[in-house]
């Protein structure tokens, strides 16, 4: 007979299996959560229906669970460790800055950390004013874009990308969010179907460099690859965007790009680049901006 659990004890023992598997190096976080204690809680208010926000402290909630509901939590952790696939395509959702968004295995699962600059405001100051029109280029699942037009109203977006599953993804986050009026998607290839010129290019593109994919995590590996891997050096999508850029820029835009931990490449292939980096909860090396002007100045390669 399994043991009674109350809905703590339950989170705690799943947090303990996650973590051993994690310490034995069988389980990576990452995808919504940077430990076994998040991700535990996450993964059992999921499984039993419940608001992810629940106090399990309080002796309300805390009460002692069915033992269907225990065996069936139990299981999913065990499924979650041995398929190595991240938790957010198991509950087909993930949050940026507090939004959800809709998930499933045909996109990457939205992480990107120019979600924070966004909400932070902190490239309000390099806007142009009269900022209208923003491009989402490698828009995956949509988030990016969705959080602009969240963050500014009175702009439209279009988003881009060369997935067609994940622009079908974006699609679904697009109409859950209310915003088919303001936010367009194209399949493109980069810059080839972007509409016009736009005043704010966000970009989070594929930039993982080829040493670095082969020593992905199996959760990450679950990911698209198109999403994330960015040839030798990881910089072969962002040479050709920042060729092809300036001509879908206005005369004040600016473009924010991340590039996660590959600022020694980028700063190998792009040296004469002005760039401003921006500070993010992972450190100030991983998202920059460029305005139209330093693209077109310095973005020749060696």
């Amino acid at each position: 007979m399994n043991p009674s659990f109350t809905l703590s004890a339950l989170i705690a023992q799943s947090a303990q299996q996650l973590d051993a598997a994690h310490t034995a190096g069988n389980l990576s976080f990452g995808h919504g959560t940077t430990n076994a204690a998040d991700e535990a809680a996450w993964l059992v208010l999921w499984k039993l229906g419940l608001p992810l926000d629940t106090d399990v402290s309080d002796e309300v909630h805390d009460l002692e669970l069915p033992a269907t509901q225990v065996a069936s939590v139990q299981a999913f952790i065990e499924h979650r460790i041995a398929s190595r696939k991240p938790a957010a395509y198991l509950t087909q959702e993930a949050w940026l800055q507090g939004v959800s968004f809709y998930i499933d295995e045909r996109a990457i699962v939205p992480r990107s950390l120019i979600a924070e600059v966004l909400a932070e405001g902190s490239i309000d100051p390099w806007l142009d004013p009269n900022t209208t029109r923003v491009l989402d280029l490698c828009t995956g699942n949509g988030s990016l874009g969705i959080l602009a037009a969240l963050a500014f109203p009175d702009i439209t977006v279009q988003g881009l990308d060369l997935s067609k599953d994940a622009l079908d993804v974006a699609q679904i986050n697009i109409e859950r969010h209310g915003l088919e009026g303001r936010m367009t998607l194209a399949e493109s290839d980069g810059l080839a179907k972007a509409d016009g010129v736009f005043d704010l290019i966000l970009c989070n593109p594929p930039y993982v460099n080829a040493q670095s994919m082969s020593e992905l995590p199996a959760e990450f590996k679950a990911e698209p690859a198109l999403a994330l891997a960015g040839g030798d050096d990881g910089m072969d999508f962002i040479r050709q965007m920042l060729c092809d850029a300036p001509a879908h820029m206005s005369e004040h835009a600016v473009l924010v790009l991340e590039i996660g931990h590959e600022r020694d490449y980028f700063e190998a292939a792009f040296p004469n680049l002005d760039v401003v980096w921006l500070s993010t909860s992972a450190g100030d090396d991983q998202v920059l901006l460029l305005t139209r002007q330093a693209i077109v100045e310095g973005a020749n390669t060696k």
